[in-house]
């Protein structure tokens, strides 16, 4: 089909795609192979996390929030927890924090890593895709030495975490340091190094500067157009709080910014190395002492059905900012009411503005750049659980009602 016709036709990416790790849809406006408009529907994977969440009490929410993401599922732990914690005025151990934050940067190598590996068999660098789920396996073994878990680590609680650092998991830690130190540069060199590799990447999928601003864009996707975006630095909270981190940005290392592909590839394959020097400066600097708050799990219980108030929290997961909010109101087991905002959120918003002028062949690429996790996105909220009438509220009902809460709240 020849382009220049003025005509364009919608081609359907997904919601089933072999490009795609989850379901989701984009319909592309196309003038030949040119992407002239793009329309993006979720809402194939709802699992009404928010409401199963209102039977049960914070201690079993845990294992909820853990299952929103597979890949991310220590962040959303960490984020529903510190949001608890807030509501409920508690102080987390200082070797629970260190604990925590080793964790956070062990999931952020293997989601990286991920991501890096999918994105070179989304262009049809097999090889390249190969070597880095070799390479992920290192970390992996790590997690599992240290939680007994690969996915869904189970370590963490409110007021602290359930598995301690011994001396065994910390020499594994240390020799997975090194490794990566030795051999993760081989895959870096093979992908930006390949002209064809970077052909693929470069100037496609561009988010500029001023438009990651006006769409929100968050983590990695931000920071790759540039933008020094990063709760660990801006707004630092478990032992980040005691190191130096600066946010990866291409500029600093390439002396320019695309806001490409290739720059949030850049990105995420620097942060890999970012990860490894913060595992190691916590190992350093482990403090002894609890790792929780009330280990006694009954009386833990009890403190929760007495607090009354609303938590927030918001870190920096893999994808960008999670953000988990919470409602607890003395005198009752379960939760008030839980709200979850993933990073995926704001970053699926810039979709459109990176598919335009781009060739059909580079969406699946361009979508899987802002590492989209469908599940995290994909949350429901009850505007009315009293009536079961199966009323739909519309979007425009929905913004009216948040606005409507807001000005109540504000006593306006």
């Amino acid at each position: 089909m020849a382009e220049g016709l003025n005509k364009t036709y919608k081609v359907p990416i997904g919601p089933v795609h072999v490009g795609l790790k989850e379901p989701i849809t984009a319909w592309l406006d196309v003038d030949g192979e040119r992407i002239k408009g793009a329309t993006i529907r979720p809402g194939a994977i709802h699992r009404g996390i928010e409401f199963m969440a209102r039977d049960r009490n914070p201690i079993q929410i845990i294992y909820l929030a853990e299952r929103i993401c597979g890949i991310c599922s220590f962040a959303h732990i960490v984020a529903f927890v510190r949001a608890v914690e807030d509501a409920a005025r508690i102080e987390v151990p200082a070797r629970a924090q260190y604990i925590r934050t080793i964790v956070l940067e062990l999931e952020r190598i293997h989601s990286h890593i991920l991501w890096a590996g999918v994105a070179c068999y989304t262009f049809g660098y097999d090889s390249a895709f190969n070597l880095g789920m070799i390479l992920r396996e290192k970390v992996m073994d790590v997690l599992e030495a240290l939680t007994g878990n690969r996915v869904n680590y189970g370590t963490g609680t409110v007021g602290g975490v359930r598995r301690d650092i011994t001396p065994a998991v910390g020499k594994v830690i240390r020799e997975m340091i090194d490794f990566y130190k030795n051999e993760f540069g081989v895959f870096y060199d093979v992908v930006t190094d390949d002209p064809i590799a970077k052909a693929r990447m470069r100037d496609v999928g561009v988010l500029s500067k001023e438009d990651a601003i006006a769409y929100c864009a968050l983590g990695p996707t931000v920071r790759g157009s540039g933008l020094r975006v990063d709760l660990r630095w801006s707004s630092p909270y478990e032992a980040y709080c005691d190191m130096d981190i600066k946010p990866v940005v291409p500029q600093d290392y390439t002396g320019e910014v695309y806001g490409d592909v290739f720059d949030r590839f850049l990105v995420r394959v620097l942060e890999v190395y970012q990860s490894l020097e913060i595992i190691e400066n916590a190992m350093a600097g482990l403090p002894s002492g609890d790792l929780m708050w009330e280990p006694k799990l009954p009386k833990l219980l009890n403190y929760l059905k007495q607090a009354d108030g609303t938590g927030l929290s918001s870190i920096e997961a893999p994808r960008g900012d999670d953000t988990h909010a919470i409602r607890l109101t003395g005198g009752q087991d379960n939760i008030t009411w839980w709200k979850v905002r993933a990073p995926t959120y704001s970053n699926a918003v810039s979709w459109p503005i990176m598919f335009m002028d781009n060739e059909l062949a580079d969406s699946p690429l361009i979508i899987n750049s802002i590492d989209p996790c469908i599940s995290c996105m994909e949350r429901m909220v009850v505007t009315d659980r009293s009536t079961g009438s199966g009323n739909i509220v519309t979007k425009s009902e929905l913004i009216e009602r948040c606005r409507d809460k807001t000005r109540r709240m504000m006593g306006s």
